[in-house]
């Protein structure tokens, strides 16, 4: 079964097991809301070459680094997220991307309550800063896992991630993600060791219009033609690669992409 992107994959998070409710949506925001105060006033350590009496807190630089370290609380140290449990990697991807992502949850063109909790009240210039400090920060990809696929189930995934299925009419994942899949510019992101849980949930979002993009909205076509045995193997695929230091999004396209897709627009 395809887990959607409003809800928790079981072993990520028992207690959300069925996915964010009427009745659970505002704890989850309430208790993600108080991990990122604590982030915020300081338990992620003092400021470069500050000290505090004992029992009091350390000062707190005002920064868009140490005001980002609240995000660190889902998104990992630095935004880099591992390909284990279920948030993603935000570190590295296209500024664009990143500011288009924080728009959808704050005006809930896509579903997860905390993320639209915490944005609702950020202007657009503070958003665009949030973006712009997470795309340009350069840091290691998590090591390679070994496939937990069948040889059969690795052929498969990489047809369509280098070669799609023209048959139906499936482009081929690098045509719009990079050579690489570290993601393109302006708007595109990577997909390399993004959590399997994370993506399977992205695509299933997409399959039933829970996740929308910008019209025309072709990561909804494409996932409305792959089958779900395409879904899991191409997420657990990717999932498993890693790059090396220093692989950046790829330049924007200078000739037709495959497909209209209203999302490659900054």
């Amino acid at each position: 079964m395809l887990q959607l992107e409003s809800g928790w994959p079981a072993r990520v998070w028992p207690a959300l097991s069925r996915g964010p409710t009427p009745t659970n949506a505002p704890t989850l925001a309430l208790t993600l809301a108080l991990a990122l105060a604590l982030a915020l006033a300081g338990a992620c350590g003092p400021a470069q070459g500050a000290s505090a009496p004992a029992g009091e807190l350390p000062p707190v630089q005002d920064t868009i680094a140490q005001r980002m370290q609240a995000c660190t609380v889902c998104h990992g140290k630095e935004g880099r997220a591992t390909n284990e449990g279920y948030y993603p990697r935000i570190a590295g991807k296209p500024a664009a991307y990143l500011y288009n992502q924080l728009q959808h949850f704050k005006t809930g063109q896509r579903h997860f309550p905390a993320m639209r909790h915490l944005l609702q009240h950020m202007s657009d210039d503070y958003l665009h800063e949030i973006a712009s400090y997470f795309a340009e920060l350069d840091l290691p990809y998590p090591p390679a896992q070994p496939s937990t696929l069948a040889a059969s189930q690795q052929a498969a995934a990489r047809q369509l991630v280098f070669e799609g299925a023209p048959s139906r009419q499936i482009p081929a994942c690098v045509s719009c993600h990079g050579r690489e899949m570290a993601g393109m510019l302006p708007a595109t992101p990577g997909l390399l060791t993004l959590p399997a849980d994370y993506l399977i949930g992205q695509l299933g979002a997409w399959r039933t219009g829970q996740r929308k993009a910008a019209e025309p909205d072709c990561m909804a076509t494409v996932a409305q033609r792959l089958t779900e045995d395409d879904i899991a193997v191409v997420s657990r695929w990717l999932s498993a690669q890693t790059l090396p230091l220093g692989t950046h999004p790829a330049p924007a396209p200078t000739s037709p992409m495959p497909m209209r897709c209203g999302s490659h627009a900054p």
